[in-house]
């Protein structure tokens, strides 16, 4: 009899110690979903920065323009018209669980980095306007931050696919599935970027 509850009793401990592993394992790894998600949310949070500070550099860029009467008026508007685009989005961190919205935002961002490209392009028809210290200081501004804006990119595709990854491997994906975490997008470039734009004065 001692010999059936000895066994009878290790059983029930084995199983017991393999409940334990399995639930510190799935706790572990909804740790790692949740962190890497942050990760994702803060990598995001970095990309609207810098690009809330183009955003604001913007209207100075262009009433500094507006002062030369002869600017063009149409790529003034085309620039303020994409800006109030941007503005328009409500981009939060859900966003990045919605493809659709992601696209749009991407979409619009495009579109107001073509209009400024089109606007600093233009300049240089305007030798009086290129020489201007405040158009100056603010083109530098503006550089600066699409270049914080394409490091900021670059850095968000990577935590991304770490996330992307991670919540992909077994069993991980196991886990993943019952507790919502989903695939995030990516950022990608604009259609028709990778060529060069033309110049022409």
């Amino acid at each position: 009899m001692k010999k059936g509850w000895i066994i009878g009793l290790s059983i029930v401990g084995v199983i017991l110690l393999t409940l334990i592993i399995f639930i510190s394992m799935g706790v572990k790894m909804y740790n790692n979903f949740v962190t890497l998600n942050e990760d994702v949310n803060t990598s995001w949070a970095q990309v609207q920065s810098d690009y809330q500070r183009r955003a604001d550099l913007i209207p100075n860029l262009v009433n500094t323009v507006k002062g030369y009467a002869n600017f063009e008026q149409k790529t003034i508007t085309d620039v303020t018209e994409a800006r109030s685009r941007v503005g328009s989005l409500n981009m939060t961190k859900e966003v990045l669980n919605d493809p659709a919205a992601f696209q749009r935002f991407q979409h619009a961002q495009s579109e107001l980095g073509g209009a400024i490209s089109r606007l600093l392009v233009t300049v240089e028809n305007y030798p009086n306007l290129k020489a201007n210290e405040n158009f100056l200081s603010l083109q530098a501004q503006l550089e600066g931050t699409e270049n914080r804006i394409k490091v900021a990119r670059n850095k968000f595709n990577e935590t991304v696919r770490t996330y992307n990854t991670y919540i992909k491997k077994f069993p991980e994906v196991v886990l993943a599935g019952i507790f919502g975490f989903r695939d995030k997008a990516y950022f990608q470039a604009a259609a028709g970027s990778e060529n060069a734009p033309k110049v022409e004065f």
